[in-house]
């Protein structure tokens, strides 16, 4: 397994270095906060509920805020190791340039298949995520104008966590964290930018318990806009809580 994650990390962290090797254009330049809650609650053999709320900020980690989202999903599961999810996300998308004085919120369903692979020495988790994104249009700086613009997008996110000390996985255990996730637009009207951002994070990962795992490090977003020749690249600190709970019934 640990061979299998290094091809394809080797593989992501190639396709991130030429995406942003080729970005000569105008890139633009922030630091921004990420902070994210999620839960996965199995309520029974086939059955659970997925939760993520996220609030970011917008520059120099404390200015402003850039977006919050609200994202749930009915959860299935083929086995203890592979579920599907289908799902409804919220974003408000706070004031920002072309919008200075209003939110644009975005309404954006979700599908997704979602696999473990855990060991004594490793974790890995990946999932491929399917977004119908729908965000109002915008006037100008102080309107919202009727009528949304839609857009198709696909996600694929590999993360890999490697104990450092001999806890491993168990309550007051330390792990190496490394997650690249790729983005990329579909459809007929993306010119562009069918290629939308590259995440990547390294980190520390906390056991607080059994169930409930912090992360917190750095994440480097690269993201090409719409227009093609103009890039974001986000330096962010990023500090995740993740919580697992089982409410099935135990068997007589």
């Amino acid at each position: 397994m640990n061979k299998a994650f290094s091809i394809i990390l080797s593989i992501l962290l190639m396709l991130s270095a030429r995406i942003q090797a080729q970005a000569v254009k105008e890139v633009n330049e922030s630091t921004q906060l990420w902070t994210a809650y999620f839960t996965q609650t199995r309520f029974s053999n086939q059955w659970g509920l997925w939760t993520d709320l996220h609030l970011r900020t917008k520059e120099n980690l404390v200015n402003d805020l850039s977006s919050g989202i609200v994202r749930v999903g009915l959860m299935y599961y083929l086995n203890d190791h592979t579920k599907l999810t289908a799902g409804y996300a919220f974003i408000n998308h706070f004031p920002s340039e072309g919008h200075a004085s209003i939110s644009q919120p975005e309404h954006r369903p979700w599908q997704q298949i979602q696999w473990h692979t855990n060991g004594p020495k490793s974790r890995l988790t990946q999932w491929i995520r399917l977004e119908e994104r729908s965000r109002r249009r915008i006037r100008n700086d102080r309107e919202l104008a009727e009528g949304y613009t839609y857009g198709t997008r696909v996600r694929y996110n590999l993360l890999a966590a490697f104990p450092l000390g001999p806890r491993a996985f168990t309550p007051g255990g330390l792990s190496l964290v490394l997650n690249d996730e790729i983005h990329l637009n579909l459809g007929r009207k993306v010119v562009y930018n069918h290629f939308d951002q590259n995440r990547f994070f390294a980190g520390l990962g906390y056991q607080l318990g059994r169930h409930t795992t912090l992360q917190a490090g750095y994440m480097n977003v690269f993201q090409q806009l719409a227009a093609g020749n103009r890039y974001r690249n986000l330096h962010t600190a990023r500090l995740f809580l993740f919580q697992t709970f089982d409410v099935r019934k135990p068997k007589a």
